[in-house]
């Protein structure tokens, strides 16, 4: 099958990234590292992107990334550094403090036609937090999302036993739909989207920080479309993931404000837009365009997001477009 092979190295390195990142979170809480832009890093974001860029490079080595983390920062703090490489032997037992450093700068390069997109941690507050986080990372090939994994350690199986087993790897091949894996172990088992006829999962997946947003406008949009459950808040791109298997509906991202030309990260969306649209739902920016991901880093030429089962996509669009001209 097409993409096989990357699938299975991903995985692999995926799994062992979302481990490492499970045991810092343990062994360290909430100790995270600010940086230039005041965002918070930790240990894990950089253990995360050194092991996958080191298992990227080895099996396809042609193959540039384009990650959110840079080792500069890491260089600086010694101490630190030598904390992700002992993280980091568990994995790869020959790692040095300078082999980690190369790994992780392996994830700040140019971008080609073919090219992967990293999020160590997307939603490191939500790490940091002890809440949601996710793992993601996607292949792009002419612009097209052709393969994701979203490595999500703390959300459940299933959302109706949030005291049940937890851990799930989303994975999605364009063309041959989306699966779910309990990071633990077992069987993949295939996903889809809800139709919204149960009133329970007639909802909104939404952020926790509201800053990622556009609050009054997302309201005003949910109200108009009819979505009546109450949200379905969580960080990160494990949002893709609850809307792919069906426990909401609707995920949207819009500027705030409206006019603003912050355009959003690729590696804070990829892996999750494919896995929503082989589950059957549908992905475009506010406009109904479908998102471009040639340029690399940013979307460039796409402004807001919104991710939704399909069956109501066209309504939000209106919505959308009807509310931003009030």
């Amino acid at each position: 099958m097409l993409y096989e092979r990357e699938k299975q190295v991903v995985l692999a390195a995926v799994t062992a990234a979302a481990q490492l990142c499970e045991q810092v979170r343990q062994e360290q809480g909430s100790l995270a590292i600010a940086k230039p832009d005041r965002t918070p890093v930790t240990v894990a974001d950089f253990g995360a992107q050194a092991i996958i860029c080191q298992a990227l490079g080895e099996a396809f080595p042609d193959d540039p990334v384009i990650g959110e983390e840079d080792s500069s920062l890491l260089r600086t703090q010694t101490d630190q550094l030598a904390q992700v490489t002992q993280y980091v032997q568990t994995y790869l037992p020959s790692a040095t403090p300078e082999s980690v450093a190369a790994w992780i700068d392996r994830g700040n390069a140019q971008v080609k036609s073919r090219y992967w997109t990293l999020d160590p941690i997307d939603g490191t507050k939500g790490y940091i937090r002890g809440d949601q986080y996710a793992i993601a990372l996607a292949l792009v090939e002419a612009g097209e999302l052709k393969l994701g994994i979203l490595g999500c350690p703390a959300l459940p199986i299933d959302l109706a036993k949030p005291d049940g087993e937890r851990g799930v790897l989303f994975v999605a091949v364009r063309g041959q739909g989306a699966t779910m894996i309990p990071l633990a172990g077992g069987e993949p088992r295939p996903i889809h989207v809800t139709n919204a006829s149960k009133e329970s999962l007639n909802r909104l997946a939404k952020s926790i920080v509201s800053e990622h947003s556009n609050p009054t406008l997302q309201e005003a949009v949910v109200q108009a479309v009819g979505l009546t459950a109450p949200p379905l808040q969580l960080d990160s791109q494990a949002k893709y993931g609850v809307v792919a298997r069906g426990e909401a509906a609707l995920y949207i991202r819009l500027p705030n404000p409206i006019s603003s030309e912050k355009r959003q990260n690729t590696w804070d969306h990829a892996a999750g837009v494919i896995v929503v649209e082989e589950a059957g739902g549908r992905v475009t920016d506010m406009y109904g365009q479908p998102l471009d991901f040639s340029f690399g880093a940013k979307l460039v030429n796409n402004q807001g997001i919104i991710a939704s089962n399909g069956i109501i996509h066209e309504a939000v669009l209106a919505a959308v477009a009807q509310k931003t001209k009030e």
